[in-house]
């Protein structure tokens, strides 16, 4: 069972810690909770000690019903730290959760040690939005219709073949309404441009180059506004590239991570 973090505004966050070693923090995506890294979250606990959440408005977390914003969800991940008495962590953010780690390393950045970014977007009018056949497929049709559609977004229809779900990547399906919606307004939101050139921690962005969630040509302006940052792209990898093509991003963030170890 998970414990519990009391952020700023004492909304309780729910965390779960699996692991040893140094500390770990993964972040999942938009209307996910701790349950999108299940799938590769071993690939990290074995030279790790990694540490997740539910977002405010999913899994065993509290769900307000107030506006939600990508700084203020970094906000809980320092309120988690705190809670463990971890001074400072790697942090590898995929989707919406790059886009908290982004402010995470900007404006705490005595708390983030090694920088992960993966399959995300700056934000603001200088990111590469979806095409608008994307976002048709995500809003008109059936449940159904619409679940395959994102199925189809995540993961190659190769991969899917072979393996028929559950998928850890879809949402939470016990999360309200309300708190999707305003974990949408939380992600369309960000706009960390202006504070990216002052990340100092030392940066990776990962990104698949057949993304249409949200596409790859993100990365390089990511790691552009990054003093020092470096860029892997995964050929043929779709949204969830972490999992689908694990055998190649999970050795590679973890080199990437044992390599400024001291």
């Amino acid at each position: 069972m998970g414990e519990f973090a009391v952020a700023a505004d004492e909304v309780r966050i729910a965390y779960q810690v699996s692991g040893a070693g140094e500390p770990l923090v993964l972040l999942a995506g938009q209307s996910n909770s701790h349950g999108w890294w299940d799938p590769v979250r071993a690939d990290f606990a074995a030279a790790y000690r990694t540490v997740t959440l539910d977002w405010r408005g999913t899994g065993d977390s509290d769900k307000p019903d107030v506006p939600y914003s990508t700084r203020g969800f970094a906000g809980d991940v320092i309120a988690v730290l705190d809670a463990l008495g971890i001074e400072r962590a790697h942090v590898y953010g995929t989707s919406m959760g790059g886009r908290v780690a982004q402010w995470l390393a900007a404006a705490y950045p005595e708390r983030v040690r090694a920088l992960v970014l993966g399959c995300t977007s700056p934000g603001g009018p200088f990111a590469v939005e979806r095409g608008n056949d994307v976002r048709r497929s995500l809003a008109q049709g059936t449940p159904a219709e619409i679940r395959r559609a994102l199925i189809d977004l995540m993961y190659t229809p190769e991969w899917t073949a072979r393996h028929p779900g559950p998928y850890a990547t879809l949402g939470d399906r016990a999360m309200p309404g309300f708190a999707r919606r305003r974990h949408l307004l939380a992600s369309n939101g960000h706009d960390a441009w202006e504070a990216l050139p002052s990340i100092t921690a030392r940066t990776l962005v990962v990104h698949g180059t057949a993304d249409r969630f949200n596409p790859a040509a993100n990365a390089p302006l990511i790691a552009g506004r990054i003093p020092g940052a470096r860029v892997e792209l995964i050929e043929g990898a779709r949204h969830a590239y972490f999992e689908e093509f694990s055998a190649i991003a999970s050795p590679l963030v973890r080199d990437f991570l044992g390599a400024g170890s001291s």
